[in-house]
């Protein structure tokens, strides 16, 4: 999007470089990629920068109004309420599509936000292997607020980690070795010293819990948690037996499990602005547009595209017996505005906030990106193409 910068990186792209950018991030993390990651990174020029942070803390805002809590407590569902929340999510993301505005230039919109946390740790193994690999501006940024690379980490790690001893801290995860994102979770580890643990490791004693760590019992005070509880639902029959997480248990959790609810598709109809497409919860729909070809329908309760319907119809709605769980929202007309040099690919900019508590406002810190050259975005889509994949952005200021 910056087409100097952009011209200059495929000029000077060679199938080696990339070769050699997949086995470092390969070498760094201890593992490889379990999803195509693209070619390239994303440059972003300082207009569209701007226009990002701007939607981002337009959200934020929402997120600080007193009633959020009360606004969004039909957000939970009854069956995943897990006990003893904060005040705060200390994780959260919020994805952008990039299209084109009115007068042609590029323009964020909003996709889906979660308070939860993203690939921290690979996304900058990411990053820094594409400036070890290819020719990426000095000027250009991976990272807000003046953050570097030993900055970001040791706010990972406080966040994460804390006051406590990095053993006595776990990320959880259902089978954590089978996900497509376990490189971050290796990455995580090799940077903070947590483990990754799978739920049905955890032993508990009374209300405290505790995993094998080398072969001894350990206590777990802090959870970095990486399970999406509905999720977790789906697969309970094909587990073994394992926690009850929903039990009020003593333990920290990073981020608590009701954030990912709170700060969810569920809190799209309560934001406004140029950037946020419109959205209806379903059930308080005035009246069915008559061009909803020009709408998405997305459950409020899936995850990694799971369940949405890209071409709706009034046979769709009608089909629909929980309208409470379902959004209708304006359908964003992605731009195919990354050159490569096989065609050009849609763009999707997640942006990355660490909450720390004795912040007032969350902190803008890194990025991801996804890149494709199809109808839906997402690592799981494009399997054909090149040039497509997980990304990060290097933006200009």
């Amino acid at each position: 999007m910056i087409p100097s910068v952009r011209k200059a990186y495929n000029n000077s792209f060679t199938d080696t470089a990339y070769r050699s950018f997949l086995q470092g991030m390969a070498e760094e993390a201890g593992v490889a990629p379990a999803f195509r990651v693209a070619e390239t990174p994303v440059f972003v020029p300082a207009a569209l920068t701007a226009k990002l942070v701007q939607a981002c803390e337009e959200i934020v805002n929402v997120i600080l109004r007193p009633d959020f809590k009360a606004l969004t407590e039909a957000a939970i569902p009854a069956n995943l309420r897990v006990p003893n929340e904060n005040e705060r999510p200390h994780f959260m993301v919020i994805d952008f599509a990039i299209t084109r505005g009115e007068d042609g230039e590029p323009e964020p919109q909003l996709i889906e936000l979660q308070g939860f946390p993203t690939m921290n740790a690979f996304q900058q193994v990411m990053a820094g292997n594409f400036r070890k690999h290819f020719e990426i501006p000095p000027q250009l940024n991976n990272y807000f607020n003046g953050l570097d690379d030993q900055q970001y980490y040791q706010l990972l790690r406080d966040m994460i980690v804390g006051d406590h001893i990095p053993a006595e801290v776990i990320l959880l995860e259902v089978k954590p070795d089978e996900q497509k994102t376990r490189i971050d979770f290796y990455a995580t580890e090799k940077y903070l010293g947590i483990r990754p643990v799978c739920i049905t490791e955890l032993i508990q004693e009374g209300n405290r819990l505790f995993y094998m760590r080398d072969g001894v019992q350990t206590r777990v005070k802090r959870i970095y948690n990486r399970i999406i509880f509905d999720d977790l639902l789906r697969q309970q029959e094909q587990l073994d037996a394992h926690v009850n997480l929903f039990q009020d248990l003593e333990v920290e959790w990073i981020t608590h499990p009701n954030w990912f609810y709170r700060i969810s598709k569920f809190t799209m109809p309560l934001l406004h602005s140029d950037y946020i497409p419109k959205s209806w919860y379903l059930h308080q729909l005035p009246v069915v547009p008559a061009d909803l070809e020009n709408y998405v329908l997305k459950p409020l309760f899936s995850f990694a595209g799971q369940g949405v319907k890209i071409e709706v119809t009034q046979e769709d709605l009608d089909a629909i017996t929980d309208p409470e769980n379902w959004i209708l929202q304006r359908k964003v007309a992605y731009a195919p505005i990354i050159e490569t040099p096989d065609g050009n690919a849609i763009c999707e900019i997640r942006m990355m906030y660490i909450w720390p508590d004795n912040s007032a406002r969350p902190m803008l810190v890194h990025n991801l990106s996804r890149l494709s050259k199809g109808k839906m975005i997402g690592v799981g889509f494009n399997s054909r193409d090149t040039w497509v994949g997980g990304s990060c952005c290097f933006f200009e200021f």
